[in-house]
């Protein structure tokens, strides 16, 4: 997959903030495209060497057969810092994302424009690659929203600076939900539909779901 070069990664926080304030404003909307396979990534982390695992898992739709998966070990060189994932994330996860044939489709397991600048991992990576890209996050960063139905597919709209940026997802019968965002090139909606058709029996979306497995298994 080609790679766009849009900032350096060597930064400090506050040279981080200038540039996700900066990329905000090219993150664009969209409708869904034809989905024939979709990317999910995820990172875990080793504390006791200050390393992490990134993981890719390429999958076929319909149906969610597994085609390709990918793992790397990389040294963390970004701080932790709220609300700056993706200069943490985005470059153990270069190398895979170069390797990676090119998908319709990329979740992550973060944040897209429900984010405090509109510009979470998600919507990061999509401006990297050009993909329309989605995030489904395990807790709200911003916004509110009201809790969404017990029903798989129960969803509510996540409210934040009076436009909706996302929707929570109730993705499996009495499980807490997820939190659905945009990346980029994608409307709210779509981002909530494209989730939808990848989710399996489990909580999590089984891309991002069996990259997370990947990162942890060979921790």
């Amino acid at each position: 997959m080609d790679i766009q070069s849009l900032n350096e990664w060597d930064l400090s926080p506050r040279e981080a903030l200038r540039i996700q304030t900066e990329l905000a404003g090219r993150i664009r909307g969209g409708t869904l495209p034809s989905v024939n396979t979709v990317l999910g990534v995820d990172v875990s982390y080793r504390r006791a060497d200050r390393a992490c695992l990134a993981a890719a898992v390429l999958m076929e739709l319909p149906g969610l057969a597994l085609l390709r998966t990918r793992v790397e070990r990389s040294p963390l060189s970004f701080p932790y810092v709220p609300g700056l994932l993706s200069f943490r994330e985005i470059p153990p996860l270069l190398p895979i994302l170069k390797e990676m044939p090119r998908p319709d489709l990329i979740i992550v397991d973060g944040q897209g424009i429900a984010h405090p600048r509109g510009l979470g991992l998600a919507s990061h990576i999509g401006l990297i690659t050009g993909v329309p890209t989605v995030g489904c996050a395990k807790s709200l960063l911003v916004g509110r929203c009201e809790e969404p139905g017990r029903e798989k597919g129960d969803h509510a709209p996540i409210i934040y600076g009076r436009r909706t940026v996302g929707y929570a997802l109730r993705s499996r019968e009495g499980c807490r939900p997820l939190y659905v965002s945009p990346g980029h090139l994608l409307h709210p909606l779509e981002a909530l539909k494209a989730v939808t058709m990848c989710l399996g029996a489990y909580r999590l979306p089984e891309p991002t779901r069996l990259a997370d497995r990947l990162s942890r298994e060979n921790r």
